[in-house]
């Protein structure tokens, strides 16, 4: 067998006459060969930035065997040829390995070099097989994808949940409420998963509209003087004529509309982000940071929105009754908010002791299952 050009072969054994004369014998054929005795050895070389294209490891190296070596291959690199070699006719052995998927083919000590060839042009054969079968799955599960998200986007299978914001300070004293999406569709159990659909299939800013039109549909009837806060994706800050349209049935009631755009956007990596923020501001929305202390960019993101909210990720607030360093770190964004006229909101808040301790580090709005679940509106 010819090998390819670059195509490289890493060798594991410890016989250095072995090592040596398949060296020699692929080398003729035209393969690149590198070779290590041990196994550790072996590991370090295929954590290099340049793996090779097929391994073939020995079974018996010394005092270990090579085992562990196609073991971490099948997980970290599975799409490498990965052979056996071994001299012992141990059948259980061999099923083994096939069966777990650490070895495509057995290399049977002694072989001709003919032999050599035939496995490895086998094993070469399998791995094209499986990638071939591998994109086929993964273009039928994307097609089946797409339908059920048409079904979903068209078939009203979206709805609000509404979750209350209250006062700290009363915990009847009703603020805002968050509108959570919630999907209806068998594929979809929960948004995560349709949003993650939504973006592979560049969909984002339709159920964006979707979103505006239950939102404004809603509004009417949750309670006067409530604040609805609304999730942008940050994709939708990348088209500020898109924007424009969407938001339109919602400029009526601006002055009660938020809108969360989450700290782990990278605004910087969006085109034309600066005019849908300024659009938002000028059509008299207010402004939210959401899941602050989920992200690395908190600071950046505060200084370029500006926001009238800051909600703090219930990664801050779970437990915070049990670490002196959440405390600190919540009175520092308090006093931020205060500073700079922005409200500081707990999410997730869901016992009593996490309830309390932010009220001791000066928090006054909280949001979470202990002051009131989503409740999935009509």
């Amino acid at each position: 067998m010819l090998a390819p050009v670059q195509r490289t072969i890493l060798i594991v054994d410890d016989d250095p006459i072995v090592l040596k004369g398949m060296r020699r014998v692929l080398e003729r054929a035209g393969w690149v060969t590198e070779t290590e005795y041990r196994a550790e050895d072996a590991l370090v070389h295929l954590r290099s930035e340049s793996p090779p294209d097929a391994v073939i490891v020995d079974y018996d190296l010394g005092d270990h065997d090579g085992m562990p070596v196609l073991e971490w291959m099948r997980d970290n690199l599975p799409s490498t040829v990965r052979i056996l070699m071994t001299g012992h006719d141990d059948l259980p052995l061999v099923v083994a390995a096939i069966n777990r998927g650490e070895a495509f083919k057995v290399l049977r000590k002694p072989f001709q070099h003919q032999e050599l060839f035939e496995v490895l042009e086998s094993a070469f054969a399998s791995v094209e097989r499986m990638q071939k079968a591998t994109t086929e799955r993964m273009i039928g599960a994307a097609i089946a994808e797409k339908r059920a998200l048409e079904e979903c986007l068209a078939g009203r299978m979206l709805k609000l949940a509404l979750q209350p914001i209250v006062g700290i300070d009363a915990p009847h004293r009703l603020v805002a409420y968050e509108a959570l999406l919630r999907p209806f569709h068998d594929r979809f159990s929960n948004p995560t998963q349709l949003l993650l659909a939504v973006e592979r299939h560049n969909r984002v800013h339709e159920l964006g509209d979707q979103v505006f039109a239950m939102a404004a549909a809603l509004a009417p009837t949750i309670r006067p003087g409530a604040q609805l806060f609304i999730n942008l994706h940050p994709h939708q800050l990348g088209d500020p004529a898109r924007l424009a349209a969407g938001i339109e049935r919602l400029v009526p009631i601006a002055d009660r509309v938020t809108f969360e755009i989450t700290e782990r956007s990278r605004l910087q990596d969006i085109d034309h982000w600066e005019s849908s923020i300024s659009l938002l501001q000028s059509s008299g929305f207010s402004l939210a940071v959401d899941d602050l202390g989920a992200g690395y960019s908190a600071l950046t993101i505060l200084a370029d929105l500006q926001p009238r909210y800051i909600k703090l990720d219930m990664s801050l607030v779970r437990d915070i009754h049990l670490s002196p360093r959440k405390q600190r770190l919540v009175q520092l964004l308090v006093t931020f908010g205060e500073a700079t006229a922005a409200t500081v909101i707990a999410e997730g808040v869901e016992t009593h002791e996490e309830c309390e301790a932010l009220v001791d580090c000066g928090i006054e709005l909280v949001q979470g299952y202990l002051l009131g679940a989503p409740v999935t509106m009509a």
